[in-house]
């Protein structure tokens, strides 16, 4: 362990060692090897004068990367891309002549780019169709229970425990609806010179256009992709990375609801995280259990949402062909926008796979508003024994103000019920009126909307991606 420098908490406590590869220095280098070997096949079966040896030295040195030569030369060219052809180079004595032959930086920088945010985002997808499995448990399991509704964080009319799941799992569905196009629209820069013009592979090919347009699609073939992107400066358009950021945005946004929903759930008592039986809420109340693990779904999201305008302002701000004020803000923005969505997905994995329910404690809560939910269904009772609607509205008006008096500036409980039945207008018995106070009659299609939207939208989803299912997440603090 380093103790004498910075060390990013992304890495050290909450991205996952899949995530921490896809952008480390051996995947990246490694993968501007491929780029190079791929580049060479390329010109060779194109007809430029490469030879088999070559390209098998190439292959030979694929993996192997001298970082020491690299790191050495970097100082004295300052050039991260030149130290790394030279450093291929010193492995590869015969193949030397025609690395890189025709590129430009941006060949290996921004292929590899794309390839990883798209190896990226696949791993997010995994994780994300795991998310929906786990909510979609959650929401068949508790569909038909009955609990208080907010709107305003005031009480309003019941749903079920499982209705309010669909509306974290819906999200989390569109986003994953927003990766999947985004994903399968990314496109390899390809090789494609300082401007974008492919003016040194006119040069190479004798302007020869029918073989210079072969170059890209079939580097594209190589390296898995299906097109490079047909135009382009120097650079692909800083646009994309706007839009791979904003999906993990996205997904950023509705971890952080359902995460802001869950602790407030944990401070009524309703439901509650995962917590360990020697795990500690508070240095100082050793009797606390706080949503430690939502909290950090929270403040993670907010990274990542905020992330998310790095490489809008980047795309923004870019000059004509190419201009270099995007490279150190994407070599921080992209990787640790991944390394944070990985974090929160975890941590989503792992609350809602732990989530414990307190039926009770909803029970209670639920019964101590529903007369006021149950007023106007007594209203129409009354009616129907002979009563005038507008006189008992009135009534039930009036009662419910001071049933509420009773419960704010009494700490009494809720007598509505018992107000009502001794009202003689009303015509209602107490026992009567209690058995209107059976919750399921106030959820509406709740538990029906439940099954209508896990077996029409989400179990196909997770049928088409079966493949991808069973992923359980570590959480490392």
């Amino acid at each position: 362990m380093t103790t004498d420098r910075y060390q990013s908490p992304l890495s050290e406590r909450y991205a996952s060692k899949e995530m921490q590869y896809i952008f480390s220095p051996d995947k990246k280098f490694r993968t501007w090897r491929k780029l190079w070997i791929a580049l060479a096949q390329t010109e060779k079966e194109l007809g430029l004068p490469i030879t088999d040896e070559q390209i098998d030295e190439l292959k030979a040195h694929a993996e192997d990367i001298n970082y020491e030569v690299a790191k050495e030369r970097e100082k004295q060219v300052r050039h991260d891309v030149m130290s790394h052809v030279y450093a291929y180079g010193q492995q590869c004595p015969k193949a030397k002549g025609i690395i890189h032959l025709g590129a430009t930086s941006c060949y290996v920088g921004d292929n590899t780019d794309v390839i990883l945010m798209a190896e990226a985002l696949e791993l997010v997808r995994k994780k994300l169709v795991n998310v929906i499995a786990e909510l979609a448990e959650f929401a068949d399991e508790y569909k038909e229970l009955p609990t208080l509704a907010f709107t305003h964080f005031q009480p309003a009319q019941p749903t079920t425990v499982g209705k309010r799941a669909t509306l974290w799992l819906q999200e989390f569905e569109m986003d994953l609806e927003d990766l999947e196009y985004v994903k399968k629209s990314l496109k390899l820069l390809g090789s494609k010179g300082t401007t974008g013009t492919q003016a040194s592979f006119q040069e190479l090919f004798d302007g020869n256009q029918e073989i210079i347009d072969k170059i890209d699609p079939m580097i594209a073939e190589k390296m898995g992709f299906e097109a490079c992107y047909p135009v382009s400066g120097q650079t692909y358009s800083r646009k994309v990375d706007t839009r791979v950021l904003n999906v993990l945005a996205g997904i950023a946004a509705s971890a952080h609801k359902m995460s802001n929903d869950i602790r407030l759930l944990q401070h009524l008592k309703e439901v509650e995280e995962p917590f360990e039986k020697s795990q500690i809420g508070s240095s100082a109340m050793a009797y606390k259990r706080n949503p430690m693990r939502s909290e950090r779904i929270a403040s993670l999201s907010r990274y990542v949402m905020i992330d998310a305008l790095n490489p809008a302002i980047t795309s923004a701000t870019q000059w004509f062909e190419r201009t270099l004020d995007d490279s150190a803000n994407k070599r921080l923005s992209v990787p640790e926008g991944f390394l944070a969505i990985d974090g929160i997905l975890d941590l989503c994995l792992n609350v809602v796979d732990g989530l414990v329910v307190y039926p009770k404690v909803i029970e209670k809560r639920l019964m101590s508003e529903l007369p006021f939910m149950a007023t106007e269904n007594i209203m129409m009772d009354a009616v129907k024994a002979g009563g005038d609607r507008q006189e008992l509205h009135e009534k039930i008006r009036t009662l419910s103000m001071e049933a509420g008096r009773n419960v704010k500036e009494r700490g009494l409980d809720n007598n509505l019920l018992e107000l009502i039945a001794s009202d003689p207008a009303f015509g209602l018995t107490l026992e009567e009126l209690k058995d209107t106070m059976e919750p399921s009659k106030y959820t509406g299609r709740a538990s029906v909307q439940v099954e209508i939207y896990l077996s029409e939208v989400i179990r196909p989803l997770l049928a088409r991606n079966k493949d991808v299912l069973g992923v359980k997440a570590e959480i490392n603090v």
